[in-house]
């Protein structure tokens, strides 16, 4: 596994050379047709939502959109999705549930958007909404972390059967820099913060956040691209060929206990 720092690890998927959902979607599945809108309000292109195949099995895909540039950036809300993005994603794992289609959802964001428009048109309501259908969407769920996965509006991606980072991702309750703000009242402060929050991939793998630790080629994915998606292609296939396998019940009911057993705590 990797030895880079925690935050040598934000850095590296900060940078703008690191793979995001458009180069992986094309890589992993086939005739990908993208779906639009939550049908109350508009499309949010923080948020991809469509249909796929990964191999032969038909799935659902959604993936929150980081840009590489500026423009892309400015289109994708810098990767933070407004509420009608959350609602367009549960619209389309409803359809999936209907459907039979397996869910796979590819996490990278640095939290939902808190603008006032996000606000008035329901944010807080949309990723709970997301939280509280995700726990029992009858059909198998997998969440992969690629870059970012950061608060409330990661986890509205990521309330799953089966939670996988790539080895360099990280997924945090909050920034390192709002971690700082709060605790020491000085946000130059992050990177000490990073390194106290314990959100490698390997510290949520002891704490039973994470299931599986996705390798990524020597010095980051951005290095080998095409083999980052080749390690994520056969992680879904394995995982995806597994849960078809599960009694609906039986996934449930795990899914349901693997959120109930998360945590550490003293007295």
């Amino acid at each position: 596994m990797s030895t880079l720092t925690a935050w040598e690890r934000m850095e590296l998927v900060h940078g703008k050379n690191r793979p995001t959902v458009n180069d992986y979607i094309p890589a992993i599945f086939t005739r990908f047709m993208e779906f639009h809108g939550d049908r109350y309000f508009g499309d949010d292109a923080a948020i991809i939502g469509g249909i796929g195949f990964l191999s032969d099995t038909p799935v659902t895909v959604l993936a929150q959109v980081k840009g590489r540039n500026l423009d892309e950036n400015k289109k994708s809300n810098f990767s933070m999705p407004h509420p009608e993005g959350y609602r367009k994603a549960l619209r389309l794992a409803k359809q999936a549930e209907k459907f039979h289609r397996p869910v796979i959802c590819l996490v990278d964001t640095p939290g939902a958007y808190c603008g006032i428009e996000a606000e008035e048109r329901g944010q807080g309501e949309a990723i709970a909404r997301n939280l509280y259908e995700s726990m029992t969407l009858k059909t198998p769920v997998i969440s992969i972390v690629l870059g970012e996965g950061g608060s409330g509006g990661a986890l509205a991606l990521a309330v799953c059967d089966e939670l996988a980072m790539l080895e360099n991702a990280l997924y945090s309750v909050i920034s390192p820099r709002g971690a700082a703000s709060i605790l020491w009242k000085d946000g130059s402060k992050e990177k000490e913060a990073c390194e106290i929050l314990k959100i490698t991939a390997e510290d949520l793998m002891k704490f039973g956040v994470c299931d599986k630790i996705i390798k990524e080629p020597d010095g980051g994915a951005q290095n080998a691209p095409e083999q980052a998606a080749d390690s994520i292609y056969e992680y879904l296939v394995d995982a995806v060929t597994r849960m078809k396998t599960v009694d609906l019940n039986v996934l449930l009911e795990r899914r349901y206990q693997k959120f109930r057993k998360i945590g550490m705590f003293t007295e």
